[in-house]
C-alpha cells in the first residue's frame, strides 16, 4: 500500500501560492479545519472501513478483520450511496475556508470519492477484470501478522472464510466481457492464493490452543475455500478457452483515450494530463538517449580498447550495456546479495545524512508470496498507521521457475549497478522509508490516501539523489546504467499510452 508524506502538503501549499491564493485569518480556518476534523474523522473511518475490510487489514486496523465482502451487486450499490452521502457531506464544507493543509485533506478525500463512484460506474473493472478477485492478500496479513495471539486471529480467519464461497460465486456472476490477458493473470494469482491455505496453515491450526470444535469448523471452512478458489481457477481455464477460440464475449484491455486521461486524473493527480506526460517522455526519451551516447564514448575505450566505436549510437549505447550485463551475481546468490545490500544502503543514507531512518523498523527482505507474483520482480509491503510497529517486508520474486536463459537476462538486467538502483527504489530510501514517515503523518487521511505523484516521486528523485550524494563514486558505468533504468520508466510511460490509446500493435 503506497502513502504519501507531509511533503504533498507543502506542494499544495506552494501551488496555491503561486496560483495567487490568500491565506485564510488563524480563526477562520481553524473554524473549517475543525468541521472537517469533526464530519471526516474517527466515525467516518470506521464506516469507511466497514465497507472496505481488505483496506483496513493492510492499514493495521483489524476491528472489521472477520468481514468479506460478497462483491455483488448489492454490495456495490451499498458501497456506491454511501459514497454519494460522503461527496455531498464533504462538498458543503468550502475548501476555500480551510487552511492549506486542511485543504489537501479536502482534496484527497474527494479524489477517492470521486474516483470510486467512476470505478464501480464506468471504469468498472468488476465485469472485465477476473484478477480482482483474489481472497489471499488479507487472509495472508492477518495469518503472517502478530497484532495478537494465534488464537483470536484464527477464530477472526474462521468467520472470515465464511463467505469465500459466496465471494468467488459473485466474481463468476460479474465477469462479462473479461480480457484475455487479465484472465490469464487471474489464473496464476488464485494458484498462488492456494498456498495461502496450504501445509503452514495446517501447522498453524495444529500447533494452536483452539477448541477441537474450532478446529474442526475451521478446517472445514479452509477446505470449502479451497474448493472455491479451485472451482474459480477451473471456470477461468474453460474461458480462456473459450476467449481463445472467440465463442466468449471479451474485450481489449485497451481503456481508450477519455478513460485512459479519466484513470490517470484519479490515480496520478499531478495537475497534468496524461497526453502531456507522454509528450514529455518523448523529449525526456531523447534527453536521456543524448546523455547515455555521451557516456558511452567516455567509456569505450576502458571496455573495448582495441575497437572503434560505431557511429550508430544505438549499437554504440546497446554493445557498452551488453558488456556492463557481464557482470552480475550468480544466480543462486540474488537474494542474498539484494540481503548483503540493504545494510549498505541504509550506511550510507545515515552516513551522508540523507534522511532519518528508523532503526526500530527494520526492512525484512522475502520471498514473494505466491499470490502476488506476475506484476513486479520486486516490491514492498509497508504495515499501516493503525499498527506501524509490524515489519516492512520487501517482496523479492525468486528465480526458481526461470529457465536458464531467462534467469541470465534478468540477472544481465538487474546487472552490477542496476540492482543496487532497484533496491534504492523500493527499498531504501525509496518506498520503505517514505511509508515509514507517512505512518508519522498527523493527518490520517493523509496517510491513507495516497498522492501518486508524490508516492512514486520520491522513489524516482531517491535514486538520483543517492548517486548525486556520491553513492557509486560518481562512475560513468553507475551514471549509464542509471540512464537505462530512467529510460526504462520513460519508455514505460510512451509505450502504456501508445498502447491504451494510439492502438499501438
Amino acid at each position: 500500500m503506497s502513502r504519501p508524506s507531509g511533503s504533498v502538503v507543502a506542494l499544495f501549499t506552494a501551488l496555491m501560492l503561486a496560483a495567487g491564493a490568500a491565506p485564510l485569518p488563524a480563526t477562520a480556518a481553524a473554524e473549517g479545519d475543525a468541521r472537517l476534523a469533526r464530519e471526516f474523522g474517527e466515525r467516518f473511518f470506521d464506516r469507511f472501513w466497514q465497507l472496505n475490510p481488505e483496506a483496513a487489514i493492510s492499514s493495521g486496523y483489524y476491528k472489521v478483520a472477520d468481514r468479506l465482502i460478497v462483491p455483488d451487486a448489492a454490495s456495490r450499490k451499498r458501497e456506491r450511496e454511501q459514497l454519494e452521502q460522503w461527496l455531498v457531506q464533504l462538498r458543503r464544507i468550502d475548501p476555500r475556508s480551510l487552511s492549506p493543509n486542511a485543504r489537501a485533506d479536502w482534496v484527497l478525500l474527494e479524489n477517492e470519492f470521486v474516483s470510486s463512484i467512476w470505478g464501480i460506474d464506468e471504469y468498472r473493472a468488476w465485469e472485465w477484470n477476473p484478477a480482482v478477485y483474489n481472497v489471499a492478500e488479507p487472509f495472508a496479513v492477518l495469518l503472517g501478522t502478530q497484532y495478537a495471539p494465534v488464537e483470536q486471529r484464527l477464530r477472526t480467519v474462521t468467520r472470515r472464510l465464511q463467505n469465500v464461497p459466496a465471494f468467488y460465486g459473485a466474481a463468476r456472476a460479474n465477469i462479462r466481457t473479461p480480457t484475455r490477458e487479465h484472465t490469464r493473470l487471474a489464473i496464476e494469482q488464485n494458484r498462488g492464493a492456494l498456498s495461502v491455505f496450504g501445509p503452514e496453515l495446517d501447522r498453524q491450526i495444529a500447533d494452536s490452543g483452539l477448541s477441537a470444535s474450532e478446529r474442526e469448523l475451521l478446517t472445514r471452512r479452509v477446505a470449502a475455500a479451497r474448493t472455491a478458489i479451485e472451482n474459480y481457477i477451473g471456470w477461468l481455464g474453460e474461458l480462456q478457452e473459450r476467449l481463445a477460440d472467440g465463442s466468449a464475449p471479451s474485450r481489449s484491455f485497451r481503456v481508450g483515450p477519455a478513460t485512459y486521461e479519466k484513470r490517470f486524473e484519479y490515480n496520478i493527480q499531478s495537475g497534468d494530463t496524461a497526453r502531456a506526460l507522454y509528450e514529455s517522455a518523448l523529449a525526456e526519451k531523447e534527453r536521456l538517449l543524448a546523455r547515455m551516447s555521451l557516456l558511452s564514448d567516455l567509456l569505450w575505450p576502458k571496455y573495448f580498447p582495441n575497437a572503434p566505436s560505431p557511429d550508430d549510437r544505438f549499437d554504440k549505447i546497446g554493445r557498452l550495456i551488453g558488456k556492463l550485463s557481464e557482470q552480475h551475481v550468480a544466480r543462486e546468490d540474488f537474494f542474498a546479495e539484494i540481503q548483503r545490500q540493504i545494510p549498505m544502503l541504509e550506511k550510507f543514507v545515515t552516513g551522508h545524512g540523507l534522511l532519518e531512518l528508523d532503526p526500530s523498523k527494520p526492512l525484512q527482505v522475502r520471498e514473494t508470496p505466491p499470490h502476488k507474483r506476475g506484476i513486479a520482480g520486486a516490491s514492498i509491503d509497508a504495515p499501516g498507521p493503525y499498527d506501524p510497529s509490524q515489519p516492512t517486508y520487501y517482496n523479492v520474486t525468486p528465480l526458481d521457475d526461470l529457465s536458464p536463459e531467462r534467469a541470465e537476462s534478468y540477472l544481465r538486467e538487474y546487472n552490477r549497478w542496476m540492482l543496487p538502483i532497484l533496491n534504492i527504489h523500493e527499498a531504501i530510501p525509496g518506498h520503505y522509508a517514505q511509508l515509514v514517515h507517512a505512518n508519522r503523518s498527523p493527518s490520517l487521511i493523509k496517510t491513507i490516501f495516497g498522492n501518486g505523484a508524490m508516492v512514486e516521486g520520491w522513489a524516482v528523485y531517491s535514486e538520483r539523489m543517492m548517486l548525486e550524494s556520491g553513492f557509486g563514486d560518481h562512475s560513468a558505468e553507475y551514471w549509464l546504467i542509471y540512464s537505462k533504468w530512467i529510460l526504462r520508466s520513460v519508455s514505460n510511460a510512451i509505450l502504456d499510452y501508445s498502447v491504451h490509446v494510439l492502438d499501438m500493435s
